[in-house]
């Protein structure tokens, strides 16, 4: 996703407030969508007319969209197959809320979803396997992205774009502060952090912040602190065997860390940022940020005032190697759809390497095909992209949503409370750990144990 939205609203929750607000405007949403499906349906031309589809996307931004229409164009064009871009809400609960009820109504849903990489299980019963129809795709494809996408051998989506969390540095600090390379550990990183901060605000820069990241308890929260305590040796949360491993001494001294970093560091506000919050941040001024390789872009817009001043590396590691975690967006094709056939075809569309190549150059955005991130034409506007690769070379950390299915969102949600605790001080961290614990177990009904052998995947 990229993440920064709470999971969707679960039935035991909607007796508050404001998730009976949520409650209406995802109805509302789904109400908006079924009548453009109806009006679609009362205008379609007959049969012997050129085919529509329709599309519901999971990345809604109004520079993706426009983009996005510019390929459907395109699609159709080389195809004559047309294709309806329907609206979406912009938060992330809500969305899966739509396409959980969009695609449950069963006739006259939309052909073609958008699918988060933490969304697989929980939606796998409504989608085709593509496995039968990618065989020759599947194999360019990251691995780490593909198993996202899979349900016990079966193919829900396939990828259009990878993401992992990242490292946003400023280079012209750290030249000047005597730092030849980015931080290789995160003690490293707090020493520099420390050093660069106290540096800049003796010189007037009083709003100067030494690291800013997402520690607002959302999913943004989870993906970091899941990096935290993975590359500390601190397990996945739940275990790839449904072990629950989340309350082990690594783990909670990756919280402590975390927690000693609010007000000193980090600004004391971070336990309610998101992406866009540590990204206007760190563009006033920070010498590190963690986020997504599409906050790229905005740090080098045009007016920006660190543009050409940073650069983009992997996490730090901790005792147990770098751990980013797995993001990213794919594709998958309703098991209702009337036209199974031209839905293939856009899916494959869309997932073109020159479509990717494209769209990477065109809006930076990191391309799901390893072998493009040594194509000119991608990495020339986005110089970042190669540390993608790096990145997964290096180690990436899945969060526990295959496992979990349908009880992710909870899951997620209580991981990120439980941490946010920590990082307010209202709880200990050996203590939010435990209950934690308790509290994944009543959720899934999984068994205690410690974490596995390193799990972090690589390409």
């Amino acid at each position: 996703m990229p993440p920064g939205d709470r999971p969707p609203i679960s039935k035991r929750n909607l007796c508050s407030r404001e998730n009976r607000a949520n409650y209406v405007g995802m109805v509302g949403a789904v109400c908006i969508v079924l009548l453009s499906l109806l009006l679609e349906g009362c205008t379609r031309p007959p049969v012997h007319e050129p085919v529509t589809l329709t599309l519901l996307e999971e990345w809604t931004t109004k520079t993706f969209n426009e983009a996005r229409q510019q390929e459907l164009q395109q699609f159709t064009r080389e195809t004559g197959i047309r294709v309806k871009l329907l609206p979406s809400p912009e938060s992330a609960r809500e969305k899966l809320a739509l396409w959980q009820e969009l695609l449950r109504t069963g006739a006259s849903g939309p052909d073609v979803y958008g699918i988060d990489v933490i969304w697989t299980r929980i939606l796998n019963e409504y989608f085709l396997d593509l496995k039968p129809y990618f065989g020759n795709e599947i194999s360019l494809q990251f691995p780490a992205l593909t198993a996202s996408y899979s349900v016990d051998n079966k193919l829900v989506a396939i990828a259009y774009r990878a993401d992992i969390g990242l490292l946003f540095y400023r280079t012209d600090l750290l030249r000047e502060y005597g730092y030849r390379e980015p931080p290789r550990t995160w003690d490293e990183l707090e020493i520099m952090a420390a050093r660069i901060q106290a540096g800049e605000r003796a010189k007037g820069k009083k709003e100067f912040w030494g690291f800013v990241w997402q520690g607002g308890a959302t999913e943004a929260l989870t993906c970091n602190a899941l990096e935290w305590q993975a590359s500390e040796g601190g397990g996945q949360i739940i275990e790839k065997d449904q072990t629950i491993s989340v309350n082990n001494p690594d783990a909670i001294r990756a919280w402590q860390r975390a927690a000693r970093w609010v007000g000193s560091i980090s600004p004391p506000g971070v336990g309610g940022y998101v992406e866009a919050d540590a990204l206007n941040v760190w563009v006033a001024g920070a010498a590190f940020m963690r986020n997504w390789p599409t906050a790229f872009a905005d740090s080098q817009a045009a007016g920006s005032p660190i543009r050409n001043r940073f650069d983009i590396t992997v996490l730090p590691a901790g005792k147990a190697g770098r751990a980013g975690t797995l993001g990213g967006a794919g594709l998958g094709v309703s098991r209702l759809s009337a036209h199974p056939r031209e839905a293939i075809e856009l899916v494959r569309y869309l997932s073109r390497r020159d479509v990717q190549t494209k769209r990477s150059r065109v809006l930076s955005v990191p391309p799901s095909l390893p072998e493009l991130y040594d194509v000119p034409d991608v990495l020339g506007p986005n110089p970042g992209f190669a540390m993608l690769r790096q990145a997964f070379r290096t180690g990436i950390v899945s969060r526990p949503s295959n496992v979990t299915g349908n009880k992710y969102p909870d899951v997620s949600e209580a991981y990120a409370q439980a941490v946010h605790s920590v990082l307010t001080g209202e709880k200990r961290a050996a203590e939010a750990a435990a209950a934690l614990e308790n509290e994944l177990v009543r959720i899934t009904g999984f068994k205690k144990g410690p974490p596995q052998a390193d799990q972090r995947a690589r390409e």
